[in-house]
């Protein structure tokens, strides 16, 4: 976990920059709450926007929910971000995820699901070779279903939650109370 940050408030909507307030407000809207990772990401407009625009355009690709959610558990583990763990180990409780499954992104380990295992290995080879993924792991990944579309919208979501784990372990974001439950421990 990240030491606080002073330099980094939890802003208010009242208090943020002007042009942070109104995706700030939107956010709190969404989930009933203004999440302390958005707050901190309020100092720049522009990083809250972008996060906010990208991590929307990747909830929208062709790849299903749980591939989606196996790219950003990837990275937030990678990245040791305790804030997208826990925010990732809900929504995948939310939808349904078994509990080895979500243990197994948690601890970085193999999944038990042969399809999000190529997922998982596939993210992590894109992220290691700066995209220059070797011809057998994207033969794998083509193998297992998934398209080149989805190889791109995977590169996709590495970017969305590569800019979210940097900006919430700069920001020292703590983790709000509603995703105590959800805790992570590197």
């Amino acid at each position: 976990m990240t030491a606080p940050r002073p330099h980094f408030p939890d802003h208010t909507t009242e208090a943020a920059p002007a042009a942070s307030r109104r995706s700030m407000e939107a956010t709190a809207k969404r989930l009933g709450y203004l999440p302390a990772p958005v707050a901190r990401m309020a100092a720049s407009p522009h990083l809250l926007d972008g996060f906010l625009k990208i991590s929307a355009l990747f909830e929208s690709t062709t790849l299903d929910p749980l591939s989606r959610e196996v790219v950003i558990m990837t990275i937030a583990t990678r990245n040791g971000c305790h804030v997208c763990v826990a925010m990732h180990t809900a929504k995948l409780t939310a939808l349904g995820a078994g509990a080895d499954l979500v243990e197994s992104l948690r601890e970085q380990q193999p999944l038990g699901d042969d399809r999000l295992e190529v997922v998982r290995q596939f993210t992590l080879e894109a992220v290691a070779t700066s995209g220059a993924v070797p011809d057998g792991t994207f033969q794998t990944f083509l193998a297992h279903g998934y398209t080149p579309q989805n190889a791109l919208e995977v590169v996709l979501g590495i970017g969305a939650y590569t800019m979210s784990t940097l900006a919430n372990r700069l920001t020292g974001a703590p983790l709000d109370e509603q995703l105590t439950p959800f805790a992570w421990k590197e």
